[in-house]
């Protein structure tokens, strides 16, 4: 066991190393970026206003499961996770604040791969034998490219993201609920454990449409109150928040270690702890977003590709970029206790230690409330986590095999919630890693290869004289 593990050690250094994955997405990103002409810049106020105002389009005649909004929050459900808590502590506390740098660079650059998955997913997208609509990249894969070539690289993204869901989707987010439990309350962790089994059963068995409802009626209270608490601290520390941006420019490119003891950082470390944590965040060049657009009702792509785009703002340039600079502001990213900490755990303790902090610093009396709203915040985000990513890998096994798998996935996948919660799961990580890293692989070389649909079919929208508004009648849109 010790050396498969080792061995799935080097695999993942590779994949997510500086040769192969972090140069792909950023020059995707890049790419993408240039050719829609900085279309996440120019078209956001737009986009922010389909996704949070208007929600959904109407009309008699359009495909689609749920609305905008609820297509929204099931993609935000499933990446408004762990690593808003833990993965952001981590990249501070092993990068240094620079790393918030290049979070921003992901973030800014995933909005533009966000969109285009996104178009993408839902210009190929099709209707499976229940009616429901079903897509993402293992479609857009196979029906926009020609031959082998489409095939191979659909099936991979589709086992590699069934395999992931099962992971990062499902298993660590189950034990990160039941930790956090445990330590707030003391419960035990099975018992935590058949509690969220019956929870994720009773909306996964609902399908799409039960995940949409649970997504869109909690998701958004869920973010505000962590953005507000996240306001809040750096409210009392407003003193600190400017040299904290000067922090972390002048560190982005210096590779200042981080003080209190842990290990210097290089420039390449800090860009990489960046980078992958911001990936691992808003999931940009993944393209499980896609599987999610994909069941709006729309005829339009780049309306809702439009909305997924927010998707990755919200995550990223709001949410990470408040709980970094509030562990920076309060300084307890120095903080020497936490450097012999590993794993997740040292990126909720840092935390954890700066809403503590902060709570503090306004009354002795609140900073017990700094553990408890962590712990809290911990087992909501990770709850929404578990079903996104159990609609995600349903669709990846309907690529598959087809239907006649739906029930027993949805069972196993409610059971390994169960095992998640009770099971010693470092290992898994690892292999949720590889899994992440490998369906992102064949989803970036197609984002590449189909840019000039992408590009085409943006110009065509936004040519339109009535783009703006979404009730106009426009040509649908049919891959």
């Amino acid at each position: 066991m010790d050396l498969l593990l080792d061995m799935a050690g080097v695999l993942s250094g590779i994949v997510w190393g500086p040769l192969v994955l972090l140069p792909l997405l950023l020059v995707t990103g890049v790419y993408l970026t240039i050719r829609l002409r900085a279309l996440q810049f120019t078209r956001l106020a737009h986009a922010l206003w389909l996704a949070l105002v208007r929600r959904e389009e109407v009309g008699e005649d359009l495909r689609g499961d749920i609305s905008h909004f609820q297509a929204l929050n099931t993609a935000l459900a499933a990446t408004t996770g762990v690593g808003n808590i833990a993965g952001v502590g981590l990249a501070i506390g092993l990068g240094g604040p620079g790393a918030l740098f290049w979070m921003w660079v992901t973030g800014v650059l995933g909005m533009a791969t966000k969109y285009s998955e996104a178009l993408l997913g839902v210009k190929y997208r099709v209707t499976d034998e229940r009616g429901e609509q079903a897509g993402g990249p293992m479609y857009y894969l196979r029906r926009g490219l020609p031959g082998g070539l489409g095939v191979l690289l659909g099936c991979s993204f589709a086992v590699f993201g069934a395999v992931a869901a099962f992971g990062i989707g499902n298993g660590t987010q189950a034990n990160a609920v039941a930790e956090a439990v445990n330590d707030a309350t003391g419960a035990d962790q099975r018992a935590v454990g058949v509690v969220l089994m019956l929870l994720t059963a009773v909306v996964v068995l609902g399908g799409i449409k039960g995940i949409g409802r649970v997504a869109s009626a909690v998701v958004p209270f869920m973010i505000i109150g962590f953005v507000l608490m996240n306001l809040l601290v750096l409210a009392v520390h407003h003193d600190r928040i400017g040299p904290a941006f000067a922090l972390v420019l002048g560190d982005a490119f210096t590779g200042t270690s981080a003080a209190g003891g842990f290990a210097g950082a290089t420039l390449m470390y800090v860009i990489r702890q960046g980078v992958s944590r911001g990936i691992f965040s808003n999931e940009s060049g993944m393209g499980t977003g896609a599987i999610a657009a994909a069941a709006a009702r729309t005829d339009q792509p780049v309306r809702q590709a439009l909305v997924a785009m927010t998707q990755t703002f919200v995550d990223t340039v709001i949410m990470l970029t408040l709980t970094a600079m509030m562990i920076i502001t309060t300084g307890v990213w120095q903080d020497p206790d936490a450097a012999g900490v590993e794993g997740s755990d040292k990126g909720v303790l840092l935390t954890t230690s700066a809403m503590e902090a902060g709570l503090g610093r306004i009354s002795p009396d609140l900073a017990g409330l700094g553990p408890v709203f962590v712990a809290c915040a911990v087992v909501v985000f990770a709850y929404t986590t578990i079903l996104g990513w159990a609609y995600y890998g349903e669709r990846c096994v309907v690529y598959l095999a087809g239907r006649s798998l739906v029930v027993p996935y949805r069972l196993l996948f409610i059971a390994v919630v169960y095992v998640g919660a009770t099971a010693q799961i470092d290992a898994v990580w690892l292999f949720s890693d590889i899994a992440n890293g490998l369906m992102a692989l064949p989803n970036l070389i197609g984002l590449l290869l189909l840019s000039p649909v992408v590009v085409a079919e943006t110009r065509k929208f936004f040519a339109h004289p009535d783009w703006r508004d979404p009730d106009a009648v426009m040509e649908p849109v049919r891959g």
